[in-house]
């Protein structure tokens, strides 16, 4: 009884609640287009489903194994992660979509390294950085400019950036030199725009962005349609299952753009719920990193917390016409089974965390 009591219940039960409603809300948005491109209702929420179950196995398994083993297991899973990134560029592994090259194919599955990576450089900084160490903000850089450089190269410019910041907070919290971490900014900013400038569809979603009442057929025309179910669903919604937005009028509806669909159907209160729920979520993981009885532990849970909370940030900010489009899935709902087994891993290893902090 004592060994169940040190369970981070909160943190595993909103967990759970997300990603049931996360598969709901999936089966709700894809219905209408699994059907159509599949002949059955039931292609998507299938693939979620069977991702769920790997992932709360995942989940399960990190839960018991002590975490403080994966410090030596951090440069093994480094270097897969950088390998699996490079393979995305080759022929007859990688999978090309749209000129996008984001994916690898296992023959058994499809894994998309991006997400993978987010897990094994938090896992490698963390254990890096756990020991003091002189003249490694050059290294850090080089390092993290490497993987981002990957990872940008795929294009994936929304992953780029929680990436960066996930390996910012976990910088931050090692004790880093905040002389360093200020001078840093704006020159990250400045290649943040230089970047967005010299591709057309970058510049496009800025403009779309800063500017949204142009290009309504054209650049803005999926702004304006999450604009449109934000506001269809009112203060109550127009109840589940009974959205119009999800009849493929909004791209990308099961994926990065499902808080649009969320909205619509349960409204203003249900979508004031679900943020509670995400952000207390974010609360928990600040809260088991804050209590972290050892370095690594703390750094570990920091950069978890850190790139599943920035994720959902970023998602909800260009969801709400906050932030621009960039792509990024939300944590625990979209569609997506690497997203979901490595959120799920992540999870799993905060729980570890919380466990051996009591």
């Amino acid at each position: 009884m004592n060994y169940i009591k040190k369970f981070d219940f909160l943190l595993l039960g909103l967990t759970l609640i997300l990603t049931l409603f996360g598969l709901l809300m999936v089966y709700d948005a894809s219905s209408f287009i699994s059907f159509r491109d599949f002949g059955t209702k039931y292609h998507y929420i299938k693939d979620q489903s069977m991702w769920m179950l790997f992932g709360f196995i995942g989940l399960a398994w990190f839960s018991f194994f002590d975490y403080k083993k994966l410090y030596n297991l951090a440069l093994p899973f480094l270097i897969i992660a950088i390998l699996f990134l490079i393979a995305v560029f080759l022929p007859g592994i990688g999978i090309s979509v749209l000129g996008a090259h984001r994916w690898v194919n296992l023959h058994f599955g499809v894994l998309q390294p991006a997400e993978f990576v987010k897990l094994s450089l938090a896992l490698y900084l963390s254990a890096w950085f756990s020991a003091k160490e002189k003249g490694r903000f050059t290294a850090f850089l080089l390092l993290t400019g490497l993987v981002l450089f990957l990872v940008m190269a795929e294009p994936d410019m929304g992953t780029t950036i929680i990436i960066l910041c996930e390996a910012l907070v976990i910088y931050f919290l090692s004790g880093g030199k905040m002389l360093y971490f200020a001078a840093i900014l704006p020159l990250l900013a400045v290649v943040g725009f230089i970047l967005i400038k010299i591709e057309p569809y970058r510049a496009a979603r800025l403009a779309t962005f800063l500017h949204p009442n142009d290009s309504i057929q054209n650049a803005s025309y999926q702004v304006r349609q999450i604009l449109l179910a934000l506001g269809s669903g009112g203060l109550t919604g127009v109840g589940l299952g009974n959205s119009l937005q999800k009849y493929a009028y909004l791209p990308e509806n099961t994926t990065d753009s499902i808080f649009a669909i969320i909205a619509e159907e349960i409204g203003f209160i249900g979508s004031f719920i679900f943020l509670i729920a995400c952000f207390l979520f974010i609360w928990r993981g600040i809260f088991v990193a804050l209590r972290a009885k050892d370095t690594f532990g703390k750094l570990l849970a920091g950069g978890i917390i850190g790139f599943l909370g920035f994720q959902m940030v970023i998602n909800l900010g260009a969801q709400t016409a906050l932030l621009p489009l960039t792509g990024v899935p939300l944590p625990f709902i979209s569609y997506g089974g690497s997203s979901l087994v490595v959120d799920l891993c992540s999870v799993g290893i905060l729980v570890n965390i919380a466990r051996q902090s009591v």
